[in-house]
């Protein structure tokens, strides 16, 4: 026998054995192959997605999501994909966050012919929402901004929006997110500016300065929060009486045995979507994924778990009657909705962000009357 063919013998040998291990470590070769990493918003929230349609899909699929929180921005997407260097795979983004990211080139593009049509064959372009589609993201769900309030501890409940700001009726503090978008124009309203007049309002210097002049009335009583579960701790603790936040985290602390009211006063309502950063390495499998989340049944089963409204005509009709009159899209609750632009803060967010944080360090007077 010869040398080479020796050799040869060898390396047959060794191929066999560590196909052999292959076989033996099927779970830790599956998970390092099948990983899919998902960036979502956290708690309550969180949770009605992997109850609602992530856990199923792990088990349809065999691919294993990790879920990671995040408070929003583009800035670890950018740092990303930037450098060739994705780890978040999915993200679900809000949607003026969505239209700055596909301006930049930061996500790929979703063909909405590749989503899957509706129970009854409607395809998926007539089935959402409009505005639900973007050319880089797919709607999930419609949820909304509001003012919450804990009943135990305020003697005279606010009822509108004119009451957040109005600190000489309604004392105690409030909390508010760290962020100019909702509160400026929430600010203008209760200011007495039409609603359908407020970006009109703000694309003057003097209507942003009027903004900042309404906040300025509350600043001292701010208690400002990032994450939607901060701000119902907030409330749980007894840091704030009243606060803005995310209505599903408030229903689901009611749930929990809380002594939580909504306003639905001039809630806000936007929509997230889901986007998939350029350059990952699991792109095919993202975009799976995304068409897995948004269909039918996943959107109509993440309202099982949390009363934001689905993006798809045929998902709505599938959610609980006792869970519609929670959803900030019923009719009740939309009454004086205000609907955020999202492509008008995709233009102008980055000027009134740096604004804001200038405002946010600046020292402001304590009134006389503030509750210690």
């Amino acid at each position: 026998m010869s040398a080479t063919t020796g050799s040869r013998r060898r390396l047959r040998r060794l191929g066999l054995v560590l196909a052999g291990l292959a076989l033996l470590l099927p779970g830790h070769w599956a998970a390092a192959e099948e990983g899919l990493t998902a960036v979502s918003w956290g708690g309550a929230y969180t949770k009605s997605q992997i109850l609602g349609f992530i856990r199923p899909y792990e088990a349809e699929t065999g691919v294993e999501v990790e879920v990671i929180d995040y408070a929003g921005g583009l800035e670890e997407i950018r740092s990303q994909v930037r450098a060739w260097n994705v780890k978040w795979d999915v993200v679900d983004l809000e949607l003026f966050d969505a239209i700055r990211a596909c301006d930049e080139d930061l996500l790929v593009a979703i063909d909405p012919q590749t989503l899957p049509p509706a129970p009854d064959g409607t395809p998926a372009t007539e089935d959402f929402l409009e505005g639900a589609l973007t050319p880089c993201g797919v709607g999930g769900v419609a949820w909304s901004t509001v003012i919450a309030y804990d009943r135990k501890r305020v003697e005279r409940a606010p009822r509108t929006l004119e009451d957040f700001f109005n600190v000489q009726d309604f004392p105690g503090k409030r909390g508010m997110r760290r962020t100019p978008k909702a509160n400026l124009e929430w600010a203008l309203i209760a200011d007495g500016v039409e609603p359908e007049r407020v970006y009109d309002v703000l694309e003057t210097p003097d209507g942003v300065d009027r903004a900042f002049k309404v906040l300025a009335r509350v600043k001292p009583l701010i208690r400002w929060w990032r994450l939607g579960e901060d701000a119902v701790r907030l409330l749980e603790t007894g840091r704030v009486t009243m606060t803005t936040a995310y209505s599903g985290r408030i229903y689901d602390a009611v749930q929990r045995g809380e002594p939580f009211e909504i306003s639905w006063d001039h809630q806000i309502l936007n929509i997230d979507v889901w986007g998939v950063p350029k350059h990952g390495e699991h792109t095919e499998r993202a975009l799976d994924f995304v068409r897995y989340a948004t269909s039918t049944e996943a959107l109509a089963s993440q309202a099982e778990y949390i009363p934001y409204g689905p993006l798809r005509r045929s998902s709505l009709k599938r959610v609980d009657p006792d869970m519609r009159p929670h959803l900030p899209t019923a009719e009740a609750n939309r009454k004086t909705a205000f609907d955020l632009d999202a492509a008008w803060w995709a233009e102008h967010l980055d000027e009134l962000d740096a604004r804001f944080e200038r405002w946010l360090d600046r020292p402001v007077q304590v009134p006389r009357y503030m509750p210690h």
